[in-house]
């Protein structure tokens, strides 16, 4: 059935049928789920789950999401299991762990390109990482982080580390990469707080800047380090444009447990849900849905995971749908605003774990 998403643009869906597309499929994934992980199976009896009572996606059950840090859950024999994912963590904290098999990460992977070309082009581009080599190397810690690099890296002709195994900025890698691709689009990824500190950080501080007006900067991963020092999305886009002459921006939310189905950062500044995925915000008092402008709890659902039950999970994240098939930009769906996470919810973005540790 996903054959019917991949051959449409991620945006060209109306609410209507997108709403008829997917609770189509998050049903049929209900069903596939409950048949072959009986956890899931059991919870869904506890709560008096009745598939003929749901009349669109928002009525399906949804599962929180820090229940992958306490049970293990998948919908595959064990030998299935082509890799195991584990969330971002501080020390300390338990990770979640997500079982994915070779049809489901072949699904996400396909998924999260066909979203990014949407923003940045069907070309694959010259990639600079805003990280070590060392975290896709190392297997304690390939993470939510190391996916995601390895993921984005699908999109890149050449990929080169603009830091070494000390986290320490190779300025030399930097600048041969510039030469090399001078006047050419690239691509620039790190998450926030890592491409602050150890790029932009380490320019200001040796009095570098850089002539980088082709770059597209994708970024990701939590924001709640630069807003506590209070460094808003614009003042970090107005820095790289003075200390680099990027101008070209790509935010992304997302999470380990529902891969591929990121919600990207279109010319406007709202993240967008594309035809694989949606937001659901609900309020805090009873789980209603919010209205078009209201804050609430944020709900995620995504067809792509069928390895395991992760296609309808209550996150501990806080935002705004802004609108629907309204945006500037031309994109139709929803388009949201991340607000941060709820009060003490642990931290889980890979930005702010990492800045956590730092």
């Amino acid at each position: 059935m996903l054959e019917e998403f991949y051959g449409q643009n991620p945006f060209v869906l109306g609410e209507q049928e997108k709403t008829e597309l997917l609770t189509r499929e998050l049903k049929e994934l209900t069903r596939h789920h409950m048949e072959c992980c009986a956890p899931y199976a059991g919870m869904l009896r506890g709560m008096g789950y009745e598939e003929d009572r749901v009349e669109s996606y928002y009525d399906l059950p949804f599962l929180p999401v820090r229940l992958f840090k306490t049970m293990d859950l998948k919908s595959v024999a064990g030998e299935q299991v082509f890799k195991t994912m584990t969330s971002s963590g501080t020390t300390g904290q338990a990770v979640s762990r997500i079982y994915v098999d070779k049809e489901t990460a072949a699904a996400q992977q396909k998924a999260l390109v066909k979203i990014l070309s949407d923003f940045i082009g069907k070309k694959r581009l010259p990639m600079l990482i805003m990280d070590s080599p060392r975290v896709v190397k190392d297997r304690n810690l390939f993470s939510a982080r190391g996916a995601a690099i390895l993921g984005l890296s699908m999109l890149a002709k050449e990929r080169v580390y603009a830091l070494n195994d000390d986290m320490e900025l190779d300025l030399q890698a930097v600048t041969d990469f510039l030469e090399k691709y001078q006047g050419k689009r690239v691509l620039v990824f790190g998450f926030t707080f890592m491409v602050w500190q150890h790029f932009y950080k380490e320019l200001v501080r040796r009095e570098i800047t850089l002539d980088m007006p082709e770059a597209f900067l994708i970024t990701g991963g939590g924001w709640k380090k630069l807003v506590s020092e209070h460094i808003s999305r614009e003042d970090f886009k107005e820095a790289f444009r003075k200390q680099c002459g990027i101008t070209h921006f790509l935010d992304h939310y997302g999470m380990v447990e529902q891969t591929g189905s990121i919600y990207a950062e279109c010319e406007c500044g709202h993240l967008h849900a594309s035809i694989y995925s949606d937001v659901i915000t609900r309020r805090y008092q009873d789980f209603t849905p919010c209205e078009i402008g209201e804050k609430g709890m944020i709900q995620v659902v995504s067809v792509l995971p069928r390895s395991y039950p992760g296609h309808s999970l209550l996150t501990e994240d806080e935002g705004i749908v802004l609108g629907i098939d309204d945006c500037p930009c031309g994109r139709k769906g929803k388009y949201i605003r991340i607000t941060g996470r709820m009060q003490k919810a642990e931290l889980r973005g890979c930005s702010d774990t990492y800045a956590a540790k730092f």
